[in-house]
């Protein structure tokens, strides 16, 4: 076996530039999602001596306005100012130097990686779309309430609604952490990732980590 990627390596910071979909060898059409990875530059290692784990701060994205301990980090190795940075714990044997410079290349076609970004916000809804509730009877003796959720508390013991009950509410806009997708193929050229399936979050504007997957190591022959 040549070419094994295990988990425990520096993630990458990207942008979700949208979807398209591939034809594989066998005739089938397969959805994609594709993720700029541009200017990702280590900007600071710190290693923990309880524990022996090592955190690697990425710097990605340049922009004008940025915080001053970040800019300040990315002075001492003449790179960025970045808009975006995000500490990656890795093993102490995957320690990359300060200033590196890592592209798409990173990953490698074929293997699974876990991504992590923010879904869509959908504003306030009710129990049945944000719950996927099946709502009350629809038929007759059900007086305008068809789409609620029915009851939430108890009697006079303990007489209350329970913290964490499933209401109407704020739909979206969470971090939301996706296993096991699988690079479907990568442009070095332009720097993008083509990931099988679906990833969440809005397009051009929703920031993607992307991770080697824990849960799944590759090889290739």
């Amino acid at each position: 076996m040549s070419n094994t990627i295990k988990s425990g390596r520096v993630g990458l910071i990207s942008t979700k530039i949208g979807m398209s979909s591939v034809f594989r060898s066998d005739g089938s059409i397969v959805p994609v999602t594709l993720l700029k990875v541009e200017n990702n530059v280590v900007l600071n290692i710190k290693k923990n001596r309880n524990d022996d784990s090592v955190a690697v701060l990425m710097g990605s994205i340049s922009t004008k306005n940025v915080k001053k301990s970040v800019n300040g980090l990315a002075k001492k190795i003449n790179a960025g100012p970045f808009a975006f940075s995000k500490e990656f714990i890795i093993d102490k044997e995957n320690i990359p130097n300060i200033g590196d410079v890592i592209s798409s290349s990173h990953f490698i076609k074929g293997q699974f990686i876990d991504v992590t970004s923010r879904s869509i916000g959908k504003g306030f809804a009710g129990s049945m779309k944000r719950w996927n509730f099946s709502g009350l009877e629809a038929s007759h003796g059900v007086s305008a309430s068809h789409r609620s959720h029915g009851s939430t508390g108890q009697r006079q013991d303990p007489g209350k609604v329970f913290k964490g009950k499933k209401m109407a509410g704020h739909l979206g806009c969470k971090k939301v952490t996706v296993q096991n997708l699988k690079i479907i193929d990568i442009d070095t050229e332009l720097s993008v990732i083509a990931v099988l399936g679906a990833i969440p979050g809005g397009t051009n504007a929703n920031v993607v980590l992307v991770r080697d997957a824990k849960k799944k190591i590759y090889y290739s022959t």
